[in-house]
């Protein structure tokens, strides 16, 4: 919410903000990285109105769905909490899927392939570490180029660890939940 006009505005660090909101996230993520906010993308448009008022010179590029990441003004910081109602606990737990609301989460993950930023601040609930996930497939992706190896290797040994129902377990990732659902090419989760 600092004025674009700043002096230093061009050597701060730049924010690209996905599920925006009310820009909640983006205080903090500004107040941590001292970083200016570009761009912005929210459907709700009395709540774009006022993210839209604390950031007057940041776009909304609108529905995350419908942006084509090469044209995106590029940034150092890529920001965004991805809807949290089918991978929260006390949700129905559908998980990220194609045509669930926290299945948005592909469209952030080709954001981030897309933008390559220095650094992705993702906000969601903890049920993320456990709930089940599908992703997309791409034409000619299989799951062999997907998941080429165990999540655990064969020496790792986690039985010493305290039992965690709420963790991702102690088994490979299959089935893939929702923490092991980023991407292939960056290696994010």
């Amino acid at each position: 919410m600092r004025d674009s006009n700043d002096e230093n505005d061009d050597r701060r660090l730049r924010i690209g903000s996905l599920f925006s909101g009310y820009g909640g996230l983006d205080l903090a993520v500004e107040a941590v990285f001292d970083a200016r906010t570009t761009w912005f993308s929210e459907i709700n448009e009395p709540i774009a109105r006022v993210f839209g008022h604390h950031w007057p010179h940041a776009p909304n590029l609108g529905d995350i769905t419908r942006i084509g990441w090469s044209s995106v003004e590029p940034v150092d910081v890529l920001c965004g909490g991805f809807p949290c109602q089918d991978v929260s606990t006390v949700g129905k737990r559908a998980g990220l899927a194609p045509g669930t609301r926290s299945g948005l989460w592909a469209h952030m993950a080709t954001a981030i392939d897309v933008l390559q930023p220095e650094w992705v601040v993702i906000e969601n609930v903890r049920g993320l570490l456990s709930a089940p996930a599908v992703r997309p497939r791409s034409q000619g992706d299989s799951d062999e180029r997907r998941n080429p190896v165990a999540a655990t290797p064969e020496s790792a040994t986690l039985r010493d660890l305290e039992p965690d129902p709420w963790g991702v377990g102690d088994q490979p990732a299959r089935p893939l939940r929702a923490l092991g659902a980023g991407m292939s090419t960056s290696g994010l989760c």
